[in-house]
């Protein structure tokens, strides 16, 4: 992933997050970084959107299903929802050779 992440990214993936079952979030994160990366790929190529994943940015990939409403950040699964989205783009940046 080469898009700067903004803070819309990681509240529109913890929010897509938030709306699947406990147990299918981790997997639910790492497709929506992984179709972020292909848009991304996409976009550098073919000088268009990925029809699938669209600009690259986890926004657009994590608006590919549905969000949950937007709690406030209190709100305990909503905030581990956000802290495992920052997780994995910590362990995203280690990793990315840019």
């Amino acid at each position: 992933m080469r898009r700067p992440i903004l803070p819309g990214d990681i509240t529109s993936t913890a929010r897509a997050l938030l709306a699947v079952a406990p147990a299918e979030r981790r997997v639910l994160c790492e497709r929506i970084f992984a179709g972020a990366g292909q848009a991304s790929c996409h976009l550098r190529r073919h000088r268009q959107l990925c029809p699938n994943w669209g600009d690259g940015s986890l926004s657009a990939a994590a608006r590919k299903f549905v969000l949950a409403d937007e709690p406030f950040y209190d709100a305990p699964q909503y905030l581990s929802c956000t802290r495992l989205v920052l997780a994995q783009l910590a362990r995203h940046v280690r990793h990315d050779p840019e």
